[in-house]
């Protein structure tokens, strides 16, 4: 199968939600309008997840695996994934399942006349704190890239991959991937998706990472921002 569609699913120490991962994005792949495949990405994970992906991956024709040697964080985590793609169009989900993968399809349905569609949490399943932390998180944000996203931390994204490819990754830069794509002179959107409270496994920020780590992460994208290389190839000779 010519697979056309790579959803990528960094995870650390996630083993109690790995089966039901398996479960729903096997189920999905199976009637998703794109032939897909699935791509995860342990963190060096000190849990069983790494043995969980194993079997996974023997049982599941359509999914791989890639395994740090230590946890390196979410952006290089997503930037390794970006690195391993092949197809043309990329995925994201994290491995908490607090969104649905079928919600891809919503997202799918734009790509065509977008470079990257995000979704946007509705009903958000999550504390007061963490809510109210993410707000103030994307405001600030906002305010430095005037990308018009609301919701950059939704973990549910479609990107082409020529656009992916082309962000060059930092600690951090997970949060600009909209902002980044701007950069490229591409065109983004944002979708309402469902959201769901995190049954397993522990989530992996607090209110500090939440609030201080954005705020330097936004000096750290104008410096990247005055300093972007970006070019397109016009012609080659083969």
């Amino acid at each position: 199968m010519d697979h056309q569609f790579t959803i990528l699913i960094p995870l650390y120490n996630e083993e109690d939600n790995l089966l039901r991962v398996e479960q729903e994005l096997s189920s999905y792949i199976k009637k998703a309008p794109l032939p897909s495949r699935v791509l995860f990405i342990n963190d060096g994970s000190t849990d069983n997840s790494l043995t969980l992906l194993e079997e996974i991956c023997k049982r599941e024709k359509d999914f791989k695996f890639i395994s740090f040697e230590e946890n390196r964080g979410l952006s290089a985590a997503i930037k390794a994934g970006f690195d391993e793609v092949q197809t043309p169009l990329t995925g994201y989900i994290d491995a908490d399942l607090q969104t649905h993968p079928e919600d891809f399809d919503l997202l799918l349905e734009h790509i065509p006349e977008y470079d990257l569609v995000t979704g946007v949490r509705t009903d958000r399943k999550d504390s007061f704190k963490k809510n109210m932390s993410s707000l103030i998180a994307n405001g600030i944000r906002r305010s430095f890239t005037h990308d018009g996203m609301d919701d950059t931390g939704c973990p549910l994204k479609v990107i082409k991959t020529e656009y992916a490819k082309r962000i060059p990754m930092f600690n951090g830069l997970h949060r600009f991937l909209p902002a980044m794509v701007l950069l490229q002179k591409g065109r983004i959107k944002q979708v309402p998706v469902r959201h769901y409270p995190r049954i397993a496994g522990k989530a992996k920020y607090h209110l500090m990472n939440r609030l201080v780590g954005p705020l330097v992460d936004c000096f750290a994208y104008l410096w990247m921002k005055r300093k972007y290389i970006d070019y397109k190839i016009a012609r080659r000779n083969e």
